[in-house]
């Protein structure tokens, strides 16, 4: 089973304030702003699978913002992986729930099933978010 997103907040997903935290919210609320980048995302997570059957994976958000770490620090998936287990920073910016720790082959496995065209349509909705507000 896939969803798009966590749908209750929970109140670990706080981030701190630090330099690294205020980039990540600054991050988040730009994501916040345009939820469209998750439906581009949850359309190449589920393809041609029915997201209503099977385990509950990783959400789109989640795979999002996981892709979005692993880029910000210029990450290797196992990198990645040990950094969102053990960073509580991580773990509030990608959403993970209590107990969730994506092995490094998910994470990959889950963020390269989204393809170019996606990524440059995500870029295409960031920098019209950009232009919009005057950047």
């Amino acid at each position: 089973m896939r969803e798009k997103w966590v749908k209750q907040q929970k109140l670990f997903h706080t981030l701190p304030n630090t330099e690294i935290g205020r980039e990540l919210e600054g991050i988040s609320n730009l994501l916040l702003a345009n939820p469209q980048i998750l439906d581009l995302v949850y359309g190449d997570l589920v393809g041609l699978k029915d997201p209503e059957t099977g385990r509950l994976g990783m959400t789109a958000e989640q795979v999002l913002r996981c892709a979005i770490l692993k880029q910000y620090r210029n990450l290797t998936y196992e990198e990645l992986a040990f950094h969102v287990t053990d960073s509580r920073t991580f773990r509030a910016f990608a959403k993970l729930e209590w107990g969730q720790k994506p092995a490094a082959s998910t994470l990959q496995e889950n963020i390269k099933a989204v393809c170019d065209a996606t990524w440059e349509a995500i870029n295409r909705v960031i920098v019209h978010h950009a232009v919009k507000l005057g950047y």
